[in-house]
């Protein structure tokens, strides 16, 4: 009995000792197909390598959808967009700030010229009475009616009681019977009696749509929209290649509200960022096109409308030249990486 126990424990030992060798042994394989694996195949990809491919494809599918959605309200045969308000307001035109009243008379004068329809104005500005000779001039030539151009003008913020009158004289000055578009210029005093001014000037025919500018935020426009009886149609703001606030552009398409570019080229003293970024140089010599033309292009394939400011007529006509070629999704991507969220201006 004792030498069958024995001889038990020695099968037993050996049993052991061959599942003990075949376990190193493939622990030993393993190891060599791991390490030739590993010598013949790059590494596996990070978990955060992994969140930011993942990031970039999110990021890719928002903006297609986002241009998806610029298309159906962008006409770039018509050039123009389909404001909630029901009026089509072209998508490029020229902005006038800084210009004098002989400077914005020719300049607007040469933007209808050179085929704009849109030109932008301020009572802050001080040459809307060159404004408007510029487009009685165009007029009288034969080259537009009154109903073909877009004339957007602002107020500050005041009272009620005092915007119906800076309305009329912003209709006196500009020689028209109605504008096209009046925004509150930027937040101020009182601007829920400014905005229901503007509402009443609407109801009565003397302006044809509302909206606000340099308003920033969401909760900015959500002050607005608690006391509005009339849905703002546009705002505008500063945006260019390091300042693009896709998130407002994004929470306002639900109002069907446009976003508008004032410094699309990044203002005075900025425009050498904007025209030598390596981006941009790269896309003007693929197209043959300045960098003003890629920058606006962008503008507008991104959905916002551009008001370039210029007094020079064969700028104002380049700027205008823009709709004989189109960026791709990959090039709007390039530019949407460009964004800083850095504002130059404070208003």
């Amino acid at each position: 009995m004792a030498k069958n126990i024995d001889i038990y424990r020695i099968n037993n030992s050996f049993r052991r000792f061959s599942i003990l060798l075949c376990m190193l042994t493939g622990l030993f394989l393993a190891g060599c197909t791991s390490a030739s694996e590993n010598t013949l195949q790059p590494p596996a990809q990070t978990a955060a390598e992994a969140a930011t491919e993942a990031a970039t494809a999110a990021a890719a599918t928002e903006a297609a959808e986002a241009a998806a959605a610029i298309a159906e309200t962008f006409d770039f045969e018509k050039r123009t967009v389909l404001l909630n308000s029901g009026y089509e307001m072209p998508i490029i035109g020229l902005g006038t700030w800084t210009l004098s009243d002989d400077q914005a008379e020719n300049s607007v004068y040469h933007a209808l010229k050179s085929g704009m329809r849109l030109i932008d104005t301020a009572r802050y500005y001080g040459n809307e009475t060159g404004v408007g000779r510029g487009l009685q001039k165009a007029i009288d030539e034969g080259l537009v009616t009154r109903e073909d151009v877009f004339i957007t003008s602002k107020i500050f913020g005041g009272s009620y009681e005092t915007a119906g009158g800076i309305i009329d004289d912003a209709l006196k000055d500009l020689n028209v019977d109605y504008i096209d578009l009046m925004l509150i210029h930027q937040p101020g005093a009182d601007d829920e009696g400014v905005y229901h001014a503007m509402e009443d000037a609407v109801k009565d025919g003397r302006l044809r749509s509302i909206g606000i500018s340099n308003y920033y935020t969401a909760e900015q426009v959500d002050t607005v929209l608690s006391f509005a009886e009339i849905t703002p149609a546009v705002i505008q703001n500063e945006n260019h290649l390091f300042y693009q606030n896709t998130e407002l552009q994004e929470y306002v398409r639900q109002y069907g509200i446009v976003i508008e570019s004032w410094y699309p080229f990044g203002g005075r003293g900025h425009t050498s960022e904007h025209f030598g970024n390596e981006v941009i140089r790269e896309l003007a010599e693929k197209y043959g096109k300045s960098p003003t033309q890629i920058i606006l292009r962008w503008h507008l394939q991104a959905g916002f409308i551009a008001i370039p400011g210029s007094s020079n007529p064969e700028h104002i006509a380049e700027n205008y030249d823009i709709f004989g070629f189109e960026l791709t999704d990959g090039e709007m991507q390039r530019i949407r990486e460009l964004d800083q969220q850095a504002r130059y201006e404070n208003w």
